[in-house]
């Protein structure tokens, strides 16, 4: 599929909001091999194709092994995942398919044994951020061209 629309040009004030806040992500104190997880994960169940191109690219460069890299769609299964990641991972999908899963309050708290206030905000922040990139990037038609 061809990407329908040249959506940076057309709407570049949108895309930059959206690209201030992907920068954000980029800064909080969640390992930044977690939040490549997370967003293959959240890409994986939305299946958007440039995303999870990207963020299999993205995750091998910084150094995450090729077996966590692709085992994440059975996370629970593993071993090599631990506790705090597992329940990440738990989060993107309740909130990727928020409409069917939601976040129950045990799911909640979880979480927050392993992360404070301030790191479940970024995680559903990160979650939320590759969800709508994982939108546009489906809707607009971009899928990675061969290399």
């Amino acid at each position: 599929m061809a990407q329908r629309i040249d959506y940076y040009n057309v709407a570049p004030d949108a895309l930059d909001i959206i690209g201030k806040m992907d920068k954000h992500t980029q800064t909080t104190d969640i390992d930044r091999k977690l939040r490549e997880l997370i967003r293959l994960r959240a890409s994986q169940i939305n299946g958007c194709a440039l995303c999870l191109y990207m963020h299999n690219t993205a995750a091998l460069k910084m150094g995450e092994t090729e077996q966590r890299v692709y085992c994440i769609s059975a996370w629970e299964e593993c071993e090599f995942y631990t506790e705090a990641e597992k329940v990440a991972l738990e989060l993107t999908e309740h909130v990727t398919l928020i409409p069917t899963k939601r976040v129950p309050d045990q799911l909640y708290q979880r979480v927050r044994k392993h992360y404070d206030e301030k790191q479940y905000v970024d995680l559903v922040l990160i979650i939320t951020q590759i969800n709508t990139w994982n939108r546009i990037a489906i809707a607009m038609g971009h899928t990675p061209t061969e290399k």
